[in-house]
């Protein structure tokens, strides 16, 4: 079994983000983390959760995730994801980190647990760590999905 503690953050919402994550199998402990230019918080939380998941090894390993993101948890836990996939994701924000995140979660058995954030959980303290330090690099790239989609809409760009 494999414990995943996942966080997002970024400066402006939008703004530079980036992700937190760690993975721990038995003694092995892994961390992940990455920054991009502009994103968003929901993005960034997302995000790390997809990483953790696509950096094991083997499918079919069981999962538990525990993540501060109503956003994420709630959406795998009352099963919206599934319902908002078989719309095509219209209308949805973030379509293409939810495919992504579908592929690599239908993989695994994997089960979400909300944490409270900023509070006393020690692992989700250091992926906001990891997070925020993530989103404060230098030379961060672009979040092609977002910037992708609000071009679409028609926003501005950096």
């Amino acid at each position: 079994m494999v414990t995943i503690y996942s966080d997002g953050a970024s400066r402006g919402n939008p703004g530079p983000g980036g992700y937190g994550a760690i993975l721990i199998f038995g003694t092995l402990r892994k961390e992940l983390s990455e920054g991009f230019r502009l994103t968003t918080n929901n993005r960034m939380e997302l995000l790390g959760v997809i990483a953790a998941l696509e950096a094991l090894k083997k499918e079919d390993t069981v999962v538990t995730v525990y993540s501060d993101s109503k956003y994420v948890v709630d959406s795998v836990e009352k099963k919206w994801v599934f319902g908002w996939e078989k719309k095509n994701f219209k209308e949805k924000k973030n379509s293409d980190l939810w495919m992504r995140f579908l592929n690599v979660y239908r993989k695994h058995k994997v089960k979400f647990v909300w944490v409270k954030g900023h509070h006393t959980n020690k692992e989700n303290n250091r992926c906001d760590e990891l997070a925020v330090a993530a989103a404060q690099g230098k030379g961060l790239k672009p979040d092609i999905g977002y910037e992708t989609e609000r071009k679409n809409e028609g926003a501005t760009l950096l």
